[in-house]
């Protein structure tokens, strides 16, 4: 039996990871004009914060209005966050 050799070191300390990642940019930036837009966010890595908005589309300013309503200090921060809308008008009225 064949034994799976894995790795607990981030991405940028492994040489291959580097042109893998290149090229799986490469390949989303060609694909991207042909899609309609946004993205499922649990595969998202270290696009930023662009990317998440843009994952969530029109929705967006809500979710963050309702994370500022629920969670303004940003307690539940973890994976691809959408930070608390401190202006809080967008659930007013």
């Amino acid at each position: 039996m064949r034994s799976l050799r894995t790795s607990a070191r981030p991405c940028a300390r492994r040489p291959a990871c580097g042109p893998r990642a290149a090229r799986a940019r490469e390949y989303w930036e060609a694909l991207h004009p042909t899609s309609a837009g946004g993205g499922y966010v649990n595969f998202l890595m270290n696009e930023g914060a662009d990317r998440v908005r843009a994952s969530y589309r029109g929705n967006y300013a809500r979710l963050a209005a309702i994370k500022e309503r629920y969670d303004p200090d940003n307690v539940f921060h973890v994976n691809q966050n959408i930070p608390p809308d401190s202006r809080g008008d967008l659930l007013a009225g």
